[in-house]
């Protein structure tokens, strides 16, 4: 190989190799809906570091709290959030203050 090709090929591995090792490496963001008197997912996995955001779409208010106490939402009224970055592994359960039946837990890797 010349050196013009080597250049070309570390340049490409460098844009889209690397770049793509970054993206996988980066924890997306989660979202969970409140409707019907019902967390959508009653179980999420997620990477430390990802952020979940709660998305009142009920017609009357919801919590989130953490059954440690380790977050816990003020009343959304209908098509307010809530959001919490979770950092630590481990599993999280919750549940609804008003409505103590809904539950769902997070389960951080």
């Amino acid at each position: 190989m010349t050196p013009l090709c080597l250049t070309a090929a570390a340049a490409i591995i460098a844009v889209i190799g690397f770049g793509h090792l970054g993206a996988a490496i980066a924890a997306a963001p989660a979202t969970v809906s409140i409707d019907n008197f019902a967390f959508d997912a009653p179980a999420v996995t997620i990477a430390a570091g990802t952020t979940v955001t709660w998305s009142n779409n009920d017609d009357i208010p919801h919590t989130v709290r953490a059954t440690d106490g380790s977050f816990h939402s003020a009343a959304m009224d209908s098509g307010d959030h809530y959001s919490f970055t979770f950092t630590k592994p481990g599993v999280y359960s919750y549940f609804c203050t008003i409505h103590p039946k809904m539950v769902g837990k997070i389960i951080v890797k």
